[in-house]
């Protein structure tokens, strides 16, 4: 890794839903009923030489069938910190439930890295079981389908290369495919959880989320981020409004849409 490149990472935060309450986001939630809104984000990681993107969102349609709000579609905030949707070469897909996995068709240019398991799961006969399959859009799946079919999907079993620097690893529990990102940078390894932990406070007190396909995998999987990252403060939560407040934005223009996460943590 001497040689491994040096990347600057962005928050994107492209939807919300404030509607929750805290037994929405904790299994056995202590202080049920209190207010507890979820954040929906993508993230770019990107140098000199390459930019790569780690999920993408959830469609207006889907939005609409699940009562979040789409404050933006990805490709509109990607076009305002300079990038084009339309040429990026290198998409990580976290797994495949409906925020992390839509609007596929808007990265046309793009190869789609997948853990196998993931596939697998979201194909097989676990989706016959409605609890399991709700989480999923078939409609995005079968997007993905096309995809395999059509050559465009890199498949990791475990650990993986994205580009020199990035890496990919396996993060089950919240999805039996699940995986987060490794990613080099200034200050040292940050670790994007994606749903591997959804709040900074699932895996500091190992609090799983309520959606969950194996407790004890989710367990070790906090482990695992922690062991990959330079420090628990290197490890960015997925879905977690606090992302905003602890790391700058990229500009005073794009305060709360676009935030870095390279960047030591401000609190």
């Amino acid at each position: 890794m001497a040689d491994a490149e040096i990347y600057e990472i962005l928050a994107l935060k492209y939807g919300t839903h404030a509607n929750r309450v805290r037994r929405d986001n904790f299994l056995l939630a202590d202080d049920h009923a209190s207010p507890h809104p979820i954040d929906f984000y993508v993230w770019v990681i990107r140098n000199e030489r390459r930019t790569v993107l780690v999920d993408t969102g959830f469609t207006h349609a889907e939005a609409k069938a699940r009562d979040r709000v789409l404050e933006h579609e990805p490709r509109d905030l990607l076009e305002r910190i300079g990038v084009d949707a339309g040429s990026i070469e290198n998409v990580v897909i976290s797994h495949l439930h409906y925020d992390h996995a839509g609007t596929l068709d808007h990265y046309p240019a793009a190869r789609f890295h997948l853990q196998e398991a993931e596939m697998q799961y979201a194909t097989g006969r676990c989706m016959c079981d409605e609890i399991l399959g709700r989480p999923f859009s078939a409609e995005h799946v079968c997007q993905m389908v096309r995809n395999v079919y059509s050559g465009r999907v890199q498949f990791h079993d475990g650990d993986g290369e994205v580009a020199p620097g990035i890496t990919v690893h396996k993060a089950a529990g919240h999805s039996k495919g699940l995986q987060c990102v490794r990613v080099r940078t200034g200050s040292g390894f940050v670790v994007l959880a994606a749903d591997a932990s959804h709040f900074y406070e699932n895996f500091e007190q190992r609090r799983p989320f309520p959606i969950v396909v194996d407790v004890e995998a989710t367990l070790r999987t906090y482990d695992r981020l922690e062991s990959l990252a330079s420090s628990r403060r290197h490890i960015v939560p997925g879905h977690d409004p606090l992302v905003l407040k602890r790391y700058p934005p990229l500009d005073k223009r794009t305060e709360g849409i676009a935030h870095r996460l390279d960047l030591a943590r401000l609190d």
